[in-house]
C-alpha cells in the first residue's frame, strides 16, 4: 500500500525531501527505506551536520585517520561532509534517473561565512560541485543580496542550486530572477539547460514564530483589539507561502519562461522549508498539510515526517483561497506588523545561526581530532 507521501507525489505532484543527514542514515540502510516510503531527496545545512558529527561516533575513525595524516580541521570537515553527501547522492540516484533529473537531489551548503561574499561563494560552489562530483547534487546558496549574483553565475556555468533562507515574497522573486538570468546566459552561450536543477527554499514556520511573538506583545496590553489579534496568530507563514506560489505560477505563464522551457529548462520549484511546528498549540503537520500543491517540494524533518505518515492529510491545499492569503497578510500590516521587515530580520538570524553552528561543528571536529 502506498504511503501518504507516495500518494501526495502521484496525485498532487509534490515531492518530499528529508531534512536530515548523517553517516548512520547513509550507511545503515535507513535512507534506502525512506526512499521506498516516498522520500525523493535530502537537504542538509551546517546545523544538521553539527548535530550529527558532534553526537555520533560514526565519524571518529575517519577523523582519527585524517588527523594522523595531519589534515586540518577544515580539511577534515570537508572530507566528512563529502563522504556523506556522495553516499546520499548514490542512494538517491535511481530517483534522479527515473524522474529525469527532477528529484533525487542532495543539497550541501556553502560556508555560512560567505553569505556576504559573491565571488567567494561562486568559488566555493565550484569547488563543492567538482569535488563531490555527482549529477544529483544541489549547492545551497543563501538568498542574500550578495548571494543572488552568485546564484546567477553558478546557473550560467551549469551548477545546480538550492537557494536557501528565503523568507519574503520579494526574496523569492529575486531568486527566480537570478535563476532565469543564469539560464538565459547559458542558453546564449550555447550551453544545455536540461541538466540544471534549482529549488527556492521558502521558510514557513519561522515566520509564524516571529509574527506571533509580535502579536503576543500587543495582545498582552489588552483592549478591544486583543481577540482580533489572537485570530491572526499562526497564519502568516502559510499565507506568505501561498502568495509566493501565485507568483511562481505567474512566472511560468510568461513568454520569458516559455522560451527557456522550450530549450529544455526546468522550473525552479518552491521548496517549503522550516516545516516543523514550533508552537505545540498548532497541529504537528500544519506546515505540510496546508501547502500541498503542484510542482513543489516539502523538505521535512524526521519527527514531522513520522507525524505526517501517521496522521497527516493528503489533499491539494496550496491553491485554495489565494486572495484570502493576501488579505491575511494585509491584516497583519493593519495590526502594525511589517512582514517584509520581519523577514529581513529572519534572514539575518538564519545566516548567524548557521555561522554559529559551523563554529560549533569545527570545535567538535577539533576536539575529536585531538583524541
Amino acid at each position: 500500500m502506498a504511503t501518504k507521501a507516495i500518494q501526495v507525489h502521484r496525485l498532487f505532484d509534490q515531492s518530499f525531501w528529508f531534512d536530515s543527514i548523517s553517516r548512520r542514515l547513509v550507511r545503515s540502510g535507513e535512507l534506502e527505506k525512506l526512499r521506498e516510503l516516498g522520500i525523493r531527496g535530502v537537504t542538509s545545512n551546517p546545523s544538521i551536520f553539527q548535530k550529527a558529527i558532534s553526537s555520533q561516533a560514526d565519524y571518529d575513525d575517519q577523523v582519527a585517520e585524517l588527523a594522523k595524516a595531519n589534515a586540518s580541521t577544515e580539511e577534515i570537515y570537508s572530507s566528512l561532509v563529502r563522504e556523506d553527501i556522495r553516499g546520499a547522492c548514490d542512494i538517491l540516484l535511481p530517483i534522479y534517473r527515473e524522474s529525469g533529473g527532477l528529484d533525487g537531489h542532495v543539497s550541501v551548503e556553502v560556508l555560512p561565512s560567505l553569505a556576504d561574499k559573491t565571488d567567494a561563494t561562486v568559488a566555493e560552489a565550484r569547488k563543492l560541485w567538482s569535488t563531490i562530483d555527482r549529477p544529483n547534487l544541489l549547492i545551497k546558496i543563501p538568498g542574500t543580496q550578495e548571494g543572488f549574483p552568485a546564484i546567477e553565475e553558478c546557473i550560467a556555468h551549469g551548477i545546480s542550486v538550492n537557494v536557501t533562507l528565503l523568507f519574503s515574497v520579494d526574496q523569492y522573486l529575486e531568486s527566480a530572477e537570478a535563476y532565469v538570468r543564469g539560464l538565459e546566459r547559458r542558453l546564449e552561450s550555447g550551453g544545455p539547460l536540461r541538466d540544471i536543477a534549482s529549488v527556492a527554499s521558502f521558510f514557513v514556520s519561522r515566520l509564524d514564530t516571529a509574527c506571533d511573538r509580535l502579536l503576543d506583545s500587543q495582545i498582552a496590553k489588552g483592549g478591544e483589539r486583543a481577540d482580533r489579534l489572537e485570530s491572526l496568530k499562526g497564519k502568516a507563514g502559510i499565507a506568505n507561502s501561498k502568495v509566493a506560489y501565485e507568483e511562481f505560477k505567474k512566472l511560468l505563464a510568461g513568454d520569458r519562461w516559455r522560451r527557456l522551457a522550450k530549450a529544455g529548462a526546468r522550473p525552479q520549484r518552491l521548496l517549503w522549508a522550516s516545516t516543523s511546528t514550533k508552537n505545540p498549540v498548532y497541529r504537528d503537520t500544519l506546515y505540510v498539510d496546508s501547502l500541498i500543491g503542484r510542482q513543489t517540494v516539502n523538505t521535512i524533518p524526521p519527527a514531522t515526517w513520522e507525524a505526517f505518515l501517521d496522521h497527516g492529510r493528503a489533499a491539494a491545499t496550496l491553491e485554495t483561497d489565494p486572495e484570502g492569503a493576501r488579505k491575511q497578510l494585509a491584516r497583519l500590516t493593519d495590526a502594525g506588523i511589517n512582514v517584509n521587515e520581519v523577514c529581513h530580520g529572519l534572514l539575518a538570524e538564519g545566516v548567524s545561526a548557521f555561522a554559529a553552528a559551523m563554529d560549533k561543528l569545527l570545535e567538535a571536529i577539533e576536539a575529536k581530532r585531538q583524541i
